[in-house]
């Protein structure tokens, strides 16, 4: 993966905007014809050492599984099988989760999208901006040349920070890996994934100053982990309890959750930095700096953005709750209007590529141009190599599993590589249909 973790038009970040209401949901149309073709997309990336394993698995609206394969580098994952009931670190793919709790808060009154953050987190009232020395915003500097922010300086933050600019990734909030490097040593020495608890989280982020002042832009970062922050002050209840009691437990997910199972282990930690995949060793996994979510569900800090574990069937199983629009076994989680509004265009509204829903990229135009998808595809993915779209013209989900934080080129075409395959297949089978 490339060191600039997010460019709009990266794979692993990409979020989803709207349909128009004349593009309801059809009857899945999906017919694979060729399906060794995509298995040996996913091999050939594998045994050419861009990433340790790779899993596959496509679902239809009724969660059948239309498609599934694994596929593990043996030398460096000896005696491993991975398939749809293997746990994931999933990072940033625990944002649509979190956000989609949110949502489900303000139906219910608990709060608002216009409420100040501070309304909620008291400790954030008199968070200060970094500018630098000339009084500059940092955004403005291009990656490769952003070490001409520094040094920096504190300003007055210009506007009041709700809880929409946290879902829309503009409050202010970053990682450790801007490029900047006077403000990445401040998030490092804070490492955010040890505070006990999330009042101690609280703590150390206030002491951080935001990259930009609440409501000026887009700008990719801990935002969805403050996000949860707030829906924890708002209920009472930390995130794990609420992703149990509104997402999984009345949807009957398994496979979701804070907290790895007992008697399951992780894969281990991977990285292709070197163009040499390999194990990655502490701090090699920057975004925060030193240190990564443990994972222990004995340590109560439940990270909105960042911090969830998944199989690829129970985020499946979440994916498909989106595409049938807030509703999953029998269970509506989502007022239909509120899902309309998680694909609806809110931020990157100039992008060739597609534009941004509430953390959901929804492709454009070129998806087509380039013959590797189409336009409207739900995309969104995590920090090590984790990936899922959706596609609301023939009701399938997509979920591609793997665990390696920085792919090596050509690697990161995994994923385009095998959508341009499938897609190509449902258009041929479709022009057959209708030329009979």
């Amino acid at each position: 993966m490339s060191r600039n973790l997010f460019p709009i038009t990266f794979a692993f970040f990409i979020a989803v905007a709207s349909l128009s209401c004349s593009n309801e949901t059809t009857e899945s149309t999906i017919e694979i014809s060729s399906p060794e073709k995509l298995d040996n997309v996913l091999n050939y990336y594998v045994e050419e050492g861009f990433y340790p394993f790779i899993y596959a698995r496509l679902e239809d609206l009724d969660g059948n599984v239309l498609y599934e394969h694994g596929t593990v580098n043996e030398e460096l994952s000896p005696n491993t099988v991975v398939d749809g009931n293997t746990w994931i670190r999933i990072w940033s793919m625990s944002k649509i989760v979190t956000i989609s709790v949110v949502l489900d808060l303000v139906e219910d009154g608990f709060l608002a999208l216009n409420d100040p953050v501070s309304k909620y987190i008291p400790e954030f009232e008199d968070l200060q901006v970094a500018v630098s020395s000339e009084g500059n915003s940092l955004t403005e500097y291009d990656w490769g040349a952003r070490e001409q922010g520094c040094p920096i300086q504190l300003v007055p933050n210009d506007s009041v920070m709700t809880v929409l600019h946290l879902i829309n990734h503009e409050a202010g909030f970053y990682y450790a890996v801007t490029g900047i490097p006077c403000l990445d040593s401040l998030v490092a020495e804070q490492n955010l994934p040890t505070a006990r608890n999330s009042d101690e989280l609280i703590d150390r982020m206030a002491k951080l100053p935001l990259i930009q002042h609440s409501g000026s832009e887009y700008f990719y970062g801990t935002n969805t982990t403050v996000l949860g922050l707030v829906a924890e002050r708002a209920t009472g209840k930390d995130l794990s309890q609420l992703v149990t009691e509104r997402v999984t437990e009345p949807m009957n997910i398994q496979g979701l959750q804070y907290g790895l199972p007992d008697n399951e282990n992780l894969l281990p930690k991977f990285t292709g930095r070197d163009s040499v995949l390999r194990t990655a060793t502490r701090g090699e996994l920057d975004i925060f700096g030193p240190d990564v979510p443990d994972y222990d569900p004995d340590h109560p800090l439940y990270l909105g953005g960042e911090g969830m574990v998944a199989t690829a069937d129970g985020y499946a199983d979440f994916v498909r709750m989106l595409l049938q629009r807030g509703e999953l076994n029998g269970y509506q989680f989502l007022n239909r209007e509120t899902v309309e509004d998680i694909y609806a265009p809110h931020t990157q509204l100039d992008s060739p590529y597609g534009y941004n829903g509430y953390n959901l990229w929804v492709s454009g135009d070129t998806m087509r141009t380039m013959n590797q998808g189409e336009a409207g595809l739900w995309i969104g993915g995590g920090y090590e190599s984790t990936y899922f779209w959706a596609d609301p013209k023939r009701n399938f989900v997509g979920i591609i599993m793997s665990q390696n934080n920085e792919v090596h080129p050509p690697g990161y075409e995994m994923n385009d590589k095998f959508r341009a395959e499938l897609y190509q297949q449902f258009w041929e089978n479709e022009k057959k249909s209708v030329n009979k």
